[in-house]
């Protein structure tokens, strides 16, 4: 049984963003590689995280 998603404890700032169907395909391949599946949004995050940890190296 999968657990729970978690939710941020504080609510963030809203974005909207248009994404190419090819670019979306990409996020989407990328969260069926989780273990947890994330949803879109949470896989977006998590891209831009590794985006932001790379890009400061």
């Amino acid at each position: 049984m999968k657990s729970p998603k978690k939710r941020a404890e504080a609510t963030g700032e809203p974005v909207l963003v248009r994404l190419q169907a090819d670019m979306a395909k990409k996020i989407d391949d990328f969260r069926r590689q989780q273990d947890d599946l994330p949803g879109r949004p949470e896989a977006i995050r998590r891209l831009v995280e590794i985006g932001l940890e790379k890009k400061a190296k």
